[in-house]
């Protein structure tokens, strides 16, 4: 019977992928960018970045914000920077992150290795996709129990781009990937704190670290990730082999769910229903949030305290929204925020259920005010995107978060064909 670690090795060697699956990454690169240049300046993204600097070592790849480092540690602070605003996309197979692990990890090496940004963008699809279908392969009951798949499923992603940007051979591959199964970690305790963040930054430096290792030879256990005591019967992996069905024909990326909202994905059904409200705050008697289950103990802090914990609040985040607060921007989540008397009266008026009729990328939002009657609104992040409209929403986004001038250069350095100019961008 063919192992997980051989399916993934095997697909992350010879895997050609579909140009539109190619085409969604270079989306992704670009607004993993401009989510890292923006989180350049959050604490967790200065304090890993001057240990990196600190502490020296060779100056092979480029950090984000300025300095080099050593790949493995330009990957930790890289990727702990991109999910610092916690604004990068998300892929709901496994609800995961996957370009915050990924990318960081397979831009160092390709900065390494000298690399053109077509073999950037083919090594990060191909740990992506394969972050996507490990995710899947753990299932939820992985997620459920307390692992932050952006940082386990992301590791072996990360692994799988940083193999193929090496060119390891295929028994090389397997051992990075088990080498990959003893270092992969991250828990969802973690949300609402720089322990997020900080959980990609760990999952792209596992993948840069573990293929070197076995680039100069060292070894581990072939079934790291799915035989006895792996990584997958050890953290409550479910084993579902129906997530690798068509790996390398169906590019599951495809899928990726890109973030217009600067707060944990899954309160964006809810705010996009609420985009559709055309009432008065003042008048509102109550609202009733239903959500998937599963929602519940991701972003569902009852009181915030800090804007951090905002991004994690169902409650606060709608109150927000129905008090016209652009939850698009980065400021709006602010300490100020999460103690303003206004948003927390309107959030007290809140309720959060779980409903398991609804989708994980679904909601529903009941809207009752003081003069009676309900109104009801609903959405779905799964329904399609024209590409040119996503493309027109992430530079718009980019904008705002950078300014015209620093999205549009970005735009033009994600479609070049050498690394100097998306370089430049990311250590100005």
């Amino acid at each position: 019977m063919t192992t997980v670690t051989e399916t993934l090795a095997k697909f992350a060697i010879s895997a050609k992928p579909a140009a539109a699956a190619f085409e969604m990454m270079r989306l992704s690169l670009f607004d993993w960018a401009a989510c890292a240049i923006a989180g350049a300046d959050e604490p967790v993204a200065r304090i890993l970045r001057a240990r990196a600097l600190n502490d020296g070592g060779a100056g092979q790849a480029a950090l984000v914000g300025g300095g080099r480092a050593p790949c493995s540690i330009a990957a930790l602070v890289n990727g702990a920077t991109s999910h610092a605003l916690d604004y990068d996309d998300t892929h709901f197979g496994h609800i995961g992150h996957p370009s915050v692990a990924v990318i960081p990890a397979a831009l160092a090496l390709a900065e390494r290795e000298g690399a053109d940004i077509q073999a950037l963008l083919l090594a990060a699809l191909i740990g992506a996709e394969g972050s996507i279908r490990f995710g899947q392969w753990l299932g939820r009951a992985h997620y459920q129990i307390g692992f932050h798949q952006t940082a386990t499923a992301g590791a072996v992603g990360a692994t799988l781009a940083a193999l193929r940007m090496l060119d390891l051979p295929e028994t090389a591959a397997h051992h990075a990937l088990g080498l990959a199964a003893t270092r992969a970690s991250g828990l969802k305790s973690q949300f609402g704190t720089m322990g997020k963040p900080y959980n990609a930054g760990l999952a792209a430096e596992t993948g840069v670290e573990v293929a070197l290792l076995a680039a100069v030879g060292m070894t581990s256990a072939p079934d790291g990730l799915d035989g006895a005591q792996g990584f997958g019967p050890t953290h409550h992996g479910i084993a579902d082999a129906t997530a690798f069905e068509a790996l390398g024909t169906i590019w599951r990326f495809e899928a990726i769910s890109h973030k217009f909202h600067a707060c944990c994905h899954g309160l964006h059904a809810m705010l996009e229903a609420l985009a559709e409200a055309d009432i008065d705050p003042e008048s509102i008697r109550s609202v009733v949030v239903c959500t998937h289950p599963r929602w519940l103990s991701v972003c569902n802090i009852d009181a915030p305290a800090t804007g951090l914990e905002a991004k994690f609040s169902y409650r606060l985040t709608a109150a927000m929204a129905l008090s016209g607060i652009d939850t698009g921007a980065i400021a709006s989540f602010s300490d100020g925020a999460a103690a303003d008397p206004a948003l927390v009266a309107l959030r007290d008026r809140v309720s959060v259920v779980g409903d398991e009729s609804l989708s994980e990328t679904q909601c529903r939002v009941t809207l009752t005010p003081k003069t009676g009657g309900t109104t009801v609104l609903s959405h779905d992040l799964d329904a399609p995107i024209d590409p040119g409209q996503r493309a027109a929403k992430l530079r718009h986004k980019a904008a705002s978060l950078l300014g015209e001038e620093r999205a549009r250069a970005l735009w033009q350095a994600v479609s070049a064909d050498t690394l100097t100019p998306l370089l430049r961008e990311i250590a100005a």
